[in-house]
C-alpha cells in the first residue's frame, strides 16, 4: 500500500491529484503545520529533513515532488495515461516539470517569507522596520522576477492546452502548486491562458477527489 505522508497546505496535494488520476489505492497519514509554518518534527521519523511530500511503497521512501510523480508514473502508469508521445512533448514535461522548483517556486517562497516580516514570529519591536525592508525587496526585486515569470508562462500556455503540449503530462502536476500560490495572491491577472488551464485541472473529477482526500489549500495567508 502506497501511504502518502501529508502535510496541510503543502505540495503533497500533487501527489493525491496523481494518485487519483492513476486510481491507485494509498493511505494518508497527516501532519499538521506548526505555528512558525515548519513542518512537525514527526515527519523527520519517515524522511531525514522532515519535509512534505513523501511517501513511503512498501520498504522504500520517496521525497521530493518531482522524484516521487517519476516514481509513481513510471512504476505504476501501465497504461501511458500521462506519458508524452512526441519527442517535443518530452522535453517539454521535462523542462516544466524541474522549471516549477527550480525556477519558479523559489520566487513565490520568497515572495511569502519577505511578506510575513512584518508579522509574528517576529519581535513586535521590529516588525515595522522587517515590514518595511520586506515591502522594499519584494518591490524592488522579486515582484518584478515574477511578472517576468508570469509572462513567460502565459505566453507558452497561450499556445498549448497543457504544459508539455497536447495532453496532461507530470509537468502539469509539479506546476500546479506554484500556479495555485500565484493565484492566491491574484498573480494571475491579465494570464487567461494560464486561468483557463488552471481551471481544467480544478474541474478535474481526480482533482476534486484528490482535494476532497487531502483538504482546501489555503495559500492566500501571508
Amino acid at each position: 500500500m502506497i501511504v502518502v505522508h501529508h502535510l496541510n497546505n503543502s505540495r503533497s496535494q500533487r501527489i493525491l491529484w496523481l494518485l487519483e488520476e492513476l486510481e491507485l489505492p494509498y493511505e494518508i497519514r497527516r501532519y499538521q503545520r506548526q505555528a512558525t509554518m515548519l513542518a512537525p518534527e514527526a515527519l523527520k521519523k519517515v524522511h531525514p529533513l522532515g519535509k512534505a511530500p513523501v511517501i513511503s511503497d512498501g520498504d522504500r521512501v520517496v521525497a521530493e515532488s518531482g522524484a516521487i510523480l517519476e516514481y509513481l508514473a513510471e512504476r505504476y502508469d501501465s497504461q501511458q495515461l500521462l506519458t508524452p508521445q512526441t519527442e517535443e512533448e518530452k522535453l517539454q514535461s521535462r523542462y516544466w516539470l524541474h522549471y516549477a522548483e527550480g525556477s519558479l517556486m523559489p520566487l513565490v517562497v520568497m515572495r511569502l517569507i519577505f511578506s510575513r516580516m512584518g508579522k509574528p514570529p517576529v519581535p513586535w519591536l521590529l516588525r515595522p522596520v522587517g515590514a518595511a525592508f520586506g515591502n522594499g525587496v519584494r518591490k524592488g526585486f522579486i515582484d518584478k522576477q515574477l511578472a517576468t515569470h508570469r509572462q513567460f508562462i502565459e505566453q507558452h500556455l497561450t499556445g498549448h492546452p497543457w504544459f508539455a503540449g497536447q495532453r496532461l503530462t507530470l509537468a502539469d502536476f509539479q506546476m500546479s502548486f506554484p500556479i495555485q500560490g500565484l493565484a492566491a495572491r491574484g498573480g494571475l491577472d491579465n494570464m487567461p491562458a494560464t486561468q483557463a488551464w488552471l481551471d481544467n485541472i480544478m474541474r478535474r473529477p481526480a482533482w476534486q477527489r484528490a482535494i476532497q482526500q487531502g483538504g482546501e489549500l489555503n495559500l492566500a495567508a501571508e
